[in-house]
């Protein structure tokens, strides 16, 4: 068991602490994973908040809890937990000194400071630590996007954190990597033969990452706005998978091995510059649609007013390096689309020889279907006999591996996985100030030239998958985005657990 904590968020009683870490460290305490003695200090600018009752915390576990799950079978022991502070983080007063005294008090406690804050309040937050000493060789800071609009404010970012915490205690969360099923990619690339040898140009068509929501803005205007999909999804979620999967065998699974080779990937990705960009990348806006049934408002009724914010990306990028040379990668994600997803696929090339006649059918490529939300799980579509009739006929058929139906219990809490990493001071999972620069880097040239109007913004219907340009994208390199999921008219074949 790792030695006791205190773990202080500043925000304490914000919208992502109620919604996300709160819940996260409940089911830490339900799984036996929150060390012995731990405390939980709720820092929040709120006058009188040291008397706010706990209890409304636990109202919000029922509310963000799966119905599955109780927030009373461990509530006594969480609750001790529970300390509401007041701090106001731009003023350096008695509150200030309360909160030393309470940490003070345990000075055998490791320290996590998370910051569930907007960026402009990090230096305040940490001059005052540092003034009061608070800031021990065993603390770790946490850091939640977003880190700056382009790389210039994300190194002023990085830059204040880095001048009172060095890099080894600084954890800057990409949610998606905590997730179960982005762990599994690890897993599946490099503990089975079958899938390592394979993974390279020489066997690999094309690799389609895509991350669709349905959900418009909900709440979130001011911040989507001026954000977009690109600074929003793409400069960290996307890049960051793109990263996992492209990326060289380790060494070892370590944090310092694994982010040197997601550099490398970061470093190899070609730029998109110039001509390229209206060539190799597509941008969209949501106009009036129809989802499930219902109509629903374009991205400029949500918002209120005219904008030129992107809510759909789409773009044909390329690593040169020897292991994906001439092999594409298609990132695209956007709002308002036909169906919530987040998967990775791995179109493997044809057959370089066909054995069998024409009359067997058509041969289609293996595909490997990685999804990471919802319905967790991987497909794998080969081809197979068909097995209801004599002479020799063809057909796709895939085999299933569904999470939920395999391992019992499963639950996919990404900021759980997090966490736990952060609690055991393991940086596997956290991005290097040196990805997050570089992915800025690459970003920003595409982002001045949308500025410029090039290329011009698409519309798509809410309840599509986007722009047809993104469609024509693919299909100009006789190619199809995968729009299917695992609810295709392939054949489905039991795997043991799942279907």
């Amino acid at each position: 068991m790792n030695p006791a904590l205190d773990i202080v968020i500043f925000g304490g009683f914000g919208d992502l602490a109620l919604r996300k870490l709160l819940p996260a460290l409940y089911r830490l305490e339900v799984a036996g994973k929150l060390p012995e003695g731990s405390r939980l200090l709720l820092a929040s600018s709120h006058a009188g908040v040291e008397g706010k009752d706990v209890n409304a915390v636990k109202q919000w576990l029922h509310k963000q809890l799966d119905s599955n799950e109780s927030a009373d079978s461990h509530w006594q022991v969480f609750s001790q937990r529970l300390c509401p502070v007041t701090v106001d983080v731009q003023c350096k007063d008695e509150h200030w000194q309360h909160l030393a005294d309470l940490l003070n008090a345990q000075p055998q406690h490791s320290r996590i400071f998370f910051l569930a804050m907007p960026p402009s309040l990090f230096h305040d937050t940490c001059v005052n630590l540092a003034a009061l000493q608070l800031i021990t060789p065993t603390a770790r800071v946490v850091l939640e996007k977003p880190l700056g609009h382009d790389r210039a404010s994300a190194l002023d970012i990085n830059q204040v954190v880095a001048s009172f915490f060095p890099e080894k205690q600084i954890f800057r969360i990409d949610h998606y990597l905590g997730k179960e099923t982005v762990q599994n990619l690890i897993a599946l690339r490099f503990a089975n033969e079958l899938f390592e040898p394979l993974w390279n140009g020489q066997h690999i068509d094309h690799i389609q990452i895509s991350i669709s929501e349905q959900v418009g803005l909900e709440g979130r205007k001011v911040f989507y706005d001026q954000t977009g999909a690109m600074r929003d999804m793409v400069q960290n979620h996307l890049l960051q998978l793109l990263c996992l999967v492209a990326m060289e065998p380790p060494h070892k699974l370590q944090a310092e091995m694994i982010r040197t080779e997601k550099l490398k990937v970061l470093q190899a990705l070609r730029p998109v510059t110039g001509h390229d960009i209206p060539r190799h990348i597509v941008r969209g806006q949501y106009a009036r649609g129809v989802m499930e049934g219902k109509e629903v408002p374009s991205y400029i009724e949500d918002l209120g007013h005219d904008s030129d914010t992107e809510t759909f990306v789409a773009i044909k990028a390329h690593i040169d390096n020897w292991r994906w040379s001439g092999v594409p990668f298609y990132l695209r994600t956007g709002k308002r689309m036909r169906q919530r997803c987040a998967e990775i696929v791995i179109q493997f090339k044809a057959l370089t020889h066909n054995v069998f006649d024409n009359a067997v059918g058509t041969l289609q490529p293996n595909r490997l279907v990685i999804r990471l939300q919802p319905d967790e799980g991987i497909q794998l579509v080969m081809m197979a006999k068909k097995m209801n009739q004599v002479e020799m006929q063809l057909q796709q058929v895939a085999l299933n591996l569904n999470f939920h139906d395999t391992f019992a219990n499963f639950s996919s809490d990404a900021y759980q996985r997090l966490l736990l990493n952060v609690i055991k001071d393991d940086l596997s999972l956290f991005a290097h100030v040196d990805e997050s620069l570089l992915a800025w880097s690459w970003v920003d040239p595409i982002m001045a030239s949308w500025r410029r109007n090039e290329p011009p913004m698409h519309t798509y219907e809410a309840g599509t998958w986007g722009p047809d340009a993104a469609a024509a994208l693919l299909h100009k390199d006789s190619r199809a985005w995968h729009n299917n999921g695992f609810n295709s008219n392939i054949r489905n074949l039991k795997t043991a657990g799942g279907g």
